[in-house]
């Protein structure tokens, strides 16, 4: 059954089944089962808590300093989108992480642009690909599959990006269909996706909280509740309606998207970024004495992920105390996680977990 969760009506259109709360699984516990590969992280959920009223204040100062740049990525990702589509556009965004970018990108294109468009979030998950289920349906509400797009917030390494590719392949081989299997995104840490406003590892500020910016829905969920023509499932936290930040988000960002002429940047430089990232990735794993490099999260984004929902072993800055990364230093605080200062790192952060083996 899809749903908008707490967007208004119209602004998205969730292709997730709605499951009760489950009975959580502790985050030491999870991280055992996932590492000792017991089950796979889409099996689990942790718990999420409420922001602390300090960690609220950041992101409101967040908010403050780089909305209007977000803002105007967004816009500039809408110019991109309009001009690789011709007709109506239907946004299939990456939940949860792609959707406040979805909502912004969908209202740009129609206010702003005067295109017809539709916007779904709808679920990816790493070694399982995008919810099948879900672009069945989309495809069965009539839109063309040459006017899918799909969108998230950033890359890290670019594991979805290369998971997005090789499922919906699979799904047009299988189908018959001709989706284009690229992602849109704010920005391209990994420089594999197909566009990108940005290569610059900057602040977010979506990516800085949970469910109360992403319209009260959970990480998403793909265990054994899930039929195989059930959506991927996911819990959406209705306790936390009286703290929602995701409508005032992305009504905030479309009012701040500048007028005039679409922002444009300058050419990104894919090679480079994706000669980045292999590069500290080799570097990172020799220095850390790190055999799988699924626990080592780059950039902002991915840093702040593990900070909120994983196992943190060692938070990693450029620089201290900058306002791009003052969020993590205060989740690192509450949650007694070491801090190491590299001035040569590529990212302005990266986040390293604990590994199960080490106790």
């Amino acid at each position: 059954m899809s749903f908008s969760g707490s967007y208004r009506s119209g602004e998205v259109t969730f292709l997730l089944k709605r499951l009760p709360a489950q009975e959580f699984t502790s985050v030491p516990e999870k991280e055992r089962l996932i590492q000792s590969g017991q089950r796979h992280y889409s099996q689990m959920l942790s718990p999420e808590a409420l922001p602390s009223a300090r960690y609220m204040a950041v992101f409101e100062d967040a908010c403050r300093a780089n909305n209007a740049r977000m803002a105007a990525d967004c816009l500039r990702l809408a110019g991109m989108v309009a001009a690789r589509r011709s007709g109506a556009i239907t946004v299939v965004s990456l939940a949860r992480a792609g959707t406040p970018v979805g909502v912004v990108v969908t209202r740009l294109l129609r206010e702003r642009l005067q295109r017809e468009a539709v916007h779904y979030s709808v679920s990816i998950v790493r070694d399982r690909g995008i919810d099948w289920a879900a672009l069945r349906h989309i495809l069965a509400q009539g839109h063309a599959p040459s006017s899918i797009v799909f969108v998230d917030g950033w890359t890290g390494k670019g594991v979805i990006a290369r998971e997005l590719a090789l499922s919906v392949s699979a799904f047009n081989a299988a189908q018959g269909t001709g989706i284009d299997n690229g992602l849109y995104v704010l920005s391209d840490l990994a420089g594999v996706a197909a566009c990108a406003a940005s290569g610059d590892d900057y602040l977010i500020p979506s990516s800085i909280l949970n469910a109360t910016v992403s319209g009260l829905v959970s990480r998403t969920v793909l265990d054994e509740r899930i039929g195989p023509d059930d959506f991927h499932g996911c819990v959406v936290y209705d306790a936390f309606a009286p703290h929602d930040q995701s409508q005032g988000f992305v009504d905030a960002l479309v009012a701040l998207a500048p007028a005039g002429e679409l922002p444009s940047g300058a050419p990104l430089d894919a090679r480079a970024a994706a000669e980045r990232s292999r590069t500290y990735l080799g570097a990172a794993t020799a220095r850390y004495g790190i055999e799988d490099v699924n626990l080592i999260k780059p950039g902002i984004g991915e840093a702040t992920r593990v900070l909120l929902r994983r196992v943190p072993r060692l938070l990693v800055l450029r620089q201290a105390g900058t306002p791009a990364t003052r969020h993590l230093e205060v989740l690192a605080e509450e949650k007694q996680v070491p801090i190491a200062i590299d001035p040569d790192l590529p990212y302005h952060a990266v986040s390293l977990i604990r590994s199960a083996s080490d106790g």
